[in-house]
């Protein structure tokens, strides 16, 4: 029996979500692959570990590799990012600018739709792309 989670959809079905609800699943899934990185970067306490994390998820973070992840991706990842861009949301957090929030849901579209797809391999060739040219010195 194969169960949902084994079998990855094609591009026209994971298309035919909204990109908010794409960029759901992808914020888990990029805040997964950053809990990894720093889990294995260095060995601290769980509360340092969740102020690093925090730092890395946040919207105006996720908005700044917006234009390092844009470069590497193909037209037909370029548009499911931009369709993210372009989705409208009904709220915007206090602690974002709405182009920040549009960007992050950009990006966290992409991912969702990427894992929805099986492209397993890109996700964690552009996280490590992204990371390793964003993150801070003190990472």
């Amino acid at each position: 029996m194969i169960s949902f989670i084994d079998a990855p959809m094609t591009e026209r079905e994971a298309g035919q979500y909204s990109p908010l609800a794409l960029a759901f699943l992808g914020d888990s899934v990029y805040d997964t692959l950053v809990r990894k990185f720093l889990l294995c970067k260095a060995n601290m306490p769980v509360a340092r570990l969740h102020s690093a994390k925090i730092k890395l998820v946040c919207a105006e973070f996720q908005s700044s590799l917006y234009d390092t992840l844009a470069e590497e991706l193909t037209d037909k990842e370029l548009a499911v990012l931009k369709r993210g861009r372009n989705s409208t949301g009904n709220t915007v957090p206090k602690h974002a600018s709405a182009v920040d929030y549009r960007r992050a849901t950009a990006f966290e579209c992409l991912f969702g739709y990427l894992f929805l797809t099986g492209q397993n391999d890109r996700i964690a060739y552009l996280f490590n792309d992204v990371i390793m040219k964003n993150v801070l010195p003190e990472f």
